[in-house]
């Protein structure tokens, strides 16, 4: 089995949700995500990875971007969500929940037994 080809595409599959998540928090600059997310061990997003997809995020109108100066180097170019962001992070987030939950019962069959159904959809 390729598991690191399998990691991979978890990867990234997760990454438009890990960038929009971290953008739901506050605005940040393009080093800023990938420190953050570089602490997420597994994520493995890169600024091969990253700029690209910033690129395509404000392209489809779930982030937009303003260039600001820095004391300490060149301008830099902060995102942040737009409301169509807002509500893609929102609805990402609660599939989320749900694909995990559906998932963990399939892995972890003893789950049933300590965790009550509850519906994720309201």
């Amino acid at each position: 089995m390729d598991i690191e080809g399998w990691k991979a595409q978890l990867r990234k599959g997760a990454a438009e949700f890990a960038v929009l998540s971290l953008l739901a928090r506050r605005e940040m600059y393009g080093i800023e995500l990938l420190d953050a997310l570089s602490g997420a061990d597994g994520l493995g997003i890169s600024d091969g990875t990253i700029y690209p997809l910033l690129k395509r995020l404000q392209s489809e109108g779930r982030i937009s971007a303003r260039w600001q100066p820095s004391v300490t180097g060149p301008p830099r170019k902060y995102y942040r969500l737009t409301a169509e962001g807002q509500r893609a992070v929102s609805a990402m987030g609660q599939a989320w929940a749900e694909f995990r939950l559906q998932l963990d019962r399939l892995a972890v069959p003893d789950l049933d037994q300590h965790e009550p159904d509850r519906d994720l959809s309201e």
